[in-house]
């Protein structure tokens, strides 16, 4: 169960910047504050100019603030998938204590034995997530602390991730001002909050179409086993637009939201709609059924990618079928063109929450939920990690109450607006390896 006190999500996005300040009272997540700030410092998801992304994170923070009427000094901030990799640890020490009762510094030193491992300089952990311990060789156990032992293990997952993306993401957020409390991985974070725990169980693939890229992930037995990232997103169907009808970004970026629909099956060419055309004095006609046919050819594309890399690891045959989410997903007949090259069930999630009901927040409402879920153990292990100092498990937004004169604009729903995620790289060299018992 969530822990009752204030939590700040912060998702940037290639097309915006997004911030959501939620108080979680007996595990009920309510939403008190909403920013939403266009950006251009990212490029495919990677932040590219640091002073136009802290530009955009302060845009957001005031207007989240100012909603909430509070202050906000800490963030959870999504990490994007970028060459992310999985891998699992295992660790064994001795219990120190006379007593022998498993005391917190034994479930660190157990945790640094797991980190025990050759991590190439470009690289460094991000996140240790212990799945269980094993005291004098009783398995299953999820919190040993307390317990009379000897022997202590640990098995966990480790991730790993580019320090460049780590170190640029870190940056911005201190020089808006906010201090880290966690790096969140969006992928992590998506199929834990997105999915049931049957889906979490059996097998499920969520794809997340952001503005610039699209990841794909897949649980199973209710661990991420696999993450992929296609550096294409919903700005790219933009582009297309453009390019092909000879109009603006603005003017295409209009157009797809208005018109488009990425299933040609379900339009018409009867119906026509103007298009500016640059070099042109008059608007030109343009049916329904020939933008569609524009915003089909690449979103086909992007399924088709993840489909490949699905296919190398039979991913397709889990019973979870496909989940859709993020802004790109909820353009019309995205859906229906997804089942028709996944040949498996595709559903669209849509977070619940009154005003956030578009799946283009469905990333930063993961940040906070997930966030919120993170138990002592998680936080005990994470000290282990070189370079992390040892945090309370409470609470992390801390802040204080302010007045305001004025209140933001209400948040705009621009769908393709989301995300953080991520590189076209496969998650480890070995990812078949460490995916070939999924179905055991």
């Amino acid at each position: 169960m969530a822990k009752t006190g204030m939590y700040v999500g912060l998702d940037i996005g290639t097309t915006s910047v997004k911030v959501v300040v939620a108080e979680f009272i007996e595990g009920q997540m309510n939403i008190i504050g909403v920013g939403n700030a266009k950006s251009d410092g990212l490029n495919r998801g990677i932040i590219v100019d640091i002073d136009k992304t802290v530009n955009a994170i302060q845009r957001a923070v005031r207007q989240a603030e100012e909603k909430a009427g509070i202050q906000i000094k800490s963030v959870n901030v999504g990490l994007p998938a970028n060459l992310l990799e999985v891998e699992n640890c295992q660790g064994m020490i001795a219990v120190s204590s006379e007593s022998k009762e498993i005391t917190d510094e034994d479930v660190r030193n157990v945790a640094s034995a797991a980190l025990v491992r050759s991590t190439p300089p470009e690289r460094q952990i991000v996140a240790i997530l212990p799945q269980e311990f094993t005291v004098d060789g009783f398995e299953g156990i999820k919190d040993p602390r307390g317990m009379i032992g000897v022997r202590l293990e640990m098995f966990g997952v480790v991730f790993t991730g580019p320090k460049t993306i780590i170190h640029n993401t870190r940056k911005c957020v201190e020089k808006a001002g906010l201090t880290v409390n966690e790096l969140v991985i969006m992928p992590l974070a998506l199929t834990e909050t997105v999915l049931s725990d049957g889906e979490k169980d059996f097998g499920t693939i969520v794809i997340d179409m952001g503005g610039g890229q699209t990841t794909t992930s897949v649980m199973h037995d209710k661990q991420l086993k696999f993450t992929h990232v296609n550096q294409e997103g919903g700005e790219f169907v933009t582009k297309d637009v453009s390019i092909v009808l000879n109009t603006s970004f603005n003017n295409a970026e209009a157009l797809k939201i208005n018109y488009g629909d990425a299933y040609p099956e379900r339009t018409s060419v009867s119906e026509e709609f103007p298009v500016d055309v640059i070099g042109k004095s008059e608007p030109v006609k343009v049916d329904e059924r020939y933008l569609s046919e524009v915003i089909e050819a690449r979103v086909e594309q992007i399924f088709k990618k993840s489909k490949e890399v699905l296919d190398e690891i039979d991913a397709l045959e889990l019973p979870g079928g496909v989940i859709l989410t993020g802004g790109g997903a909820s353009l019309p007949g995205v859906v229906d063109l997804a089942q028709e090259i996944f040949d498996a069930s595709v559903k669209l999630y849509v977070p619940n929450h009154m005003g956030l009901r578009n799946p283009v927040f469905t990333n930063v409402i993961s940040i906070v939920e997930y966030s919120a879920q993170l138990n002592d153990i998680y936080h005990i292990a994470k000290g282990a990690i070189p370079g992390e100092k040892i945090k309370s498990s409470q609470p992390i937004a801390v802040q204080q109450e302010v007045q305001y004169d004025t209140y933001a604009d209400t948040v705009q729903d621009d769908y393709d607006d989301s995300e953080i995620h991520e590189s076209g790289e496969k998650v480890t060299g070995k990812i078949k390896d460490f995916f070939s018992n999924i179905f055991d």
